[in-house]
């Protein structure tokens, strides 16, 4: 299987761990991840100001995928929501995609809509399967326990999301941590926001969404809270500290990518996937995880 691999904005400039550990496991997998030079923006920051000119920056990075004959993969939930919005728009507004193409021109490109982009998770999920990942597990992560964050653009909206999992009720990533043996937290918050999308207008309110799920979590115990998003990331490891100011409490949740947590059940090493780039580190669950050796 091969994708198109567009890292967007955040994820190569604070994330690093994320795209390190996903390109290990894609590799573990058999998952191709293309790199395209030309990948830009996904169009998502301008969508509030100005629709248009958002989607021709979305189709500009469909378009390129389409040159090259690739579905596209994305790691942040805010870039697969939001080219997969775009693509479904485009497809269904003949007049929109006709003013898009205008102003592609000039770059030399044509959007069709001929191509699907899908989450990372999305595709561990529904190409990879929990079975085939399952007979590759080699260290299990039995005795540990994590909380999964879905976020809002991942499953959200469901016509453009593509359905992956109920809005009410999403299983696919408690799924993925169960099959690598470690137990998936269910908790009250499960669905909420993390915040980050009010972050630059009311930094108080943002921390106040992404604190009562930090609380919550702190509350069960656990190992960490696990994202799948650099934008969640943003609001639960960078504004912790703020956010145990504000509330007046130490919390200490570790946060992990999936990814980093699934190559280390595949039998990769904690440095290979970007640990010490956590900015809050497990040291508890990753000593308990080396002893087993």
């Amino acid at each position: 299987m091969k994708y198109a691999f567009f890292l967007g904005c955040t994820v190569p400039v604070r994330n690093l761990n994320y795209e390190l550990s996903a390109r290990w496991v894609a590799r573990e997998l058999g998952l191709e991840l293309v790199d395209l030079e030309d990948f830009q923006c996904c169009g998502f920051p301008l969508k509030s100001l100005n629709l248009l000119d958002s989607l021709v920056v979305a189709a500009r990075n469909l378009a390129l995928a389409e040159q090259a004959g690739l579905p596209v993969c994305t790691l942040c939930s805010a870039c697969g929501g939001f080219l997969s919005e775009a693509n479904s728009h485009l497809q269904h507004n003949h007049d929109l995609k006709s003013q898009v193409n205008d102003r592609l021109k000039v770059s030399g490109l044509e959007y069709k809509g001929t191509i699907q982009v899908k989450h990372f998770i999305r595709i561990l999920y529904e190409e990879i399967g929990i079975e085939r990942i399952r007979e590759r597990i080699t260290r299990p992560l039995y005795g540990f326990s994590f909380a999964p964050h879905y976020g809002c653009h991942y499953i959200k909206p469901a016509r453009t999301a593509g359905g992956i999992d109920p809005v009410e009720d999403p299983k696919s990533l408690t799924e993925l941590i169960e099959v690598t043996g470690a137990k998936a937290l269910r908790y009250e918050t499960l669905l909420d926001c993390c915040g980050g999308s009010v972050l630059g207008i009311k930094e108080d309110l943002a921390n106040t969404l992404a604190g009562n799920k930090l609380s919550e979590v702190n509350r069960l115990g656990g190992n960490g809270l696990v994202l799948i998003c650099p934008f969640c990331n943003v609001m639960f490891e960078n504004q912790q500290k703020k956010i145990e100011k504000k509330l007046e409490q130490k919390l200490k949740v570790p946060v992990l990518y999936y990814s980093q947590l699934l190559g280390l059940a595949l039998g990769t090493d904690p440095d290979t996937l970007g640990f010490k780039l956590n900015r809050i580190k497990d040291k508890e669950f990753l000593t308990g995880f080396e002893r087993r050796d």
